[in-house]
């Protein structure tokens, strides 16, 4: 028995649940299907893979009415790739509806959805820049639609997408039902949640926070010079199967992939600057197993489901302690096994204490000379710390000038 039955969903959609292979609700389905069909409104967090496309997704479907060929939903995504992977989930489950489905970003042909849209669709899953875009044309009619989803709205507003959907919030019938998945709840939510949602129903599934139980975490301590050569001895004696490294910045990114096939490595880079058909390339490769090492930007940590990723290397420590958390998770999901290793110099320990700090896991040495290295480098924070404790003591008990030279006499 599916027993996704409960849910009272048509027959349709079962359909397409079964055919799609799930049986079973996950924690946040089990929670968000039935105030979402109820029609109201809702605040879920949830981390990436926990299910949350199928969640959002089932009641959106149900409520289409198939034969009005106009826009009736709307999902926002704050990338292209999370927007495909989104589109490719609704497809799946929504297989026996005959629901058209239309995902519009930049980086694609705009006559291509211009085609499409004039055609007649009803879900569009879209990048806010894009969506603006055909809204301001006219080529993009809001006004029937009935429900409204955004998808990963921390990152949304990481990446400076917060006047882009309170533009296209305003662009929709004030009536809507508004839906917002997040992995954390940083104030910018919370204040867009109480300017446009009606006493919204909150969700809590599961943070960001990665499974202590089944992710081992490393710490290597590397000077920035040497981090190329110890990455490519780490990978040849680790031997994952699949690993993403990420670096801070795109150019990085880009060299480091290019430095690693010229070790006879098979990897690719994701980034932004790259076009829409290289980043489909790098994730076909990656996906497909004919690129085992996918070096990125955190453009490749939230949002897109890549299964099966055995290893994750922070080449570069991120400047935000969340991020790290965002990165890791992309291993050790759904119960597998993975392994997390974080390269450490002296110019970045602070950031690491303060990853270090945030987590119940613990981030183990991966060799017993790192273990002897942070220790040595704590060391001489402490003494040098101490020393200018020292040194100001000093100095501030010291007469001023003035005094000393016999200058408060004439005062």
């Amino acid at each position: 028995m599916n027993n996704f039955q409960k849910f009272d969903l048509n027959e349709q959609l079962l359909r397409g649940i079964s055919s799609a292979g799930f049986t079973e609700p996950t924690p946040i389905q089990q929670k968000v299907i039935i105030p979402l069909l109820k029609g109201e409104d809702l605040i879920g967090q949830a981390k990436t893979g926990s299910g949350k496309t199928a969640a959002f997704g089932l009641p959106l479907l149900q409520k289409i009415d198939v034969h009005r060929k106009v826009v009736q939903s709307i999902v926002l995504a704050p990338t292209r790739e999370l927007a495909i992977q989104i589109t490719e989930e609704l497809r799946k489950i929504g297989k026996y509806t005959g629901i058209r489905i239309l995902t519009i970003y930049g980086g694609q042909s705009i006559n291509i959805q211009l085609k499409k849209l004039s055609e007649g669709v009803h879900v569009v899953v879209g990048t806010p820049g894009r969506v603006i875009d055909h809204i301001k044309r006219g080529t993009l009619q809001l006004t029937s639609v009935m429900n409204s989803i955004i998808d990963e709205a921390d990152t949304m507003m990481d990446m400076g997408f917060i006047d882009d959907v309170e533009f296209i919030l305003n662009s929709i019938p004030y009536s809507k039902q508004i839906s917002l998945f997040s992995a954390t709840m940083p104030k910018a939510i919370i204040e867009l949640s109480e300017r446009y949602m009606d006493n919204p129903k909150e969700v809590l599934v599961d943070s960001d926070e990665i499974s202590v139980d089944t992710l081992d975490q490393y710490y290597i301590m590397v000077e920035q010079k040497e981090k190329l050569p110890c990455l490519i001895d780490l990978l040849n004696k680790e031997k994952p199967a699949s690993s993403i490294i990420f670096c801070r910045t795109k150019i990085a990114s880009s060299k480091l992939a290019r430095n690693l096939t010229y070790q006879h490595l098979n990897a690719v880079a994701l980034h932004g600057d790259l076009s829409q058909s290289q980043r489909d390339r790098s994730m076909y490769l990656f996906r497909t197993g004919r690129a085992n090492i996918l070096v990125a930007t955190d453009i490749a940590s939230r949002g897109i489901d890549i299964p099966q990723v055995d290893c994750v290397v922070n080449f570069d420590v991120p400047l935000q302690p969340l991020i790290y958390f965002h990165r890791v998770g992309r291993t050790a999901r759904a119960g597998d096994s993975g392994k997390s290793f974080i390269f450490i110099s002296k110019n970045n320990t602070r950031e690491f204490v303060r990853i270090q700090s945030l987590t119940k896991a613990v981030v183990k040495p991966f060799r017993l000379e790192d273990e002897q290295k942070a220790e040595n480098l704590e060391k001489t924070r402490y003494q040098k710390k101490n020393r200018n404790y020292k040194q100001f003591s000093r100095q501030s008990s010291r007469k001023p000038r003035y005094y000393r030279k016999g200058r408060h006499k004439r005062r």
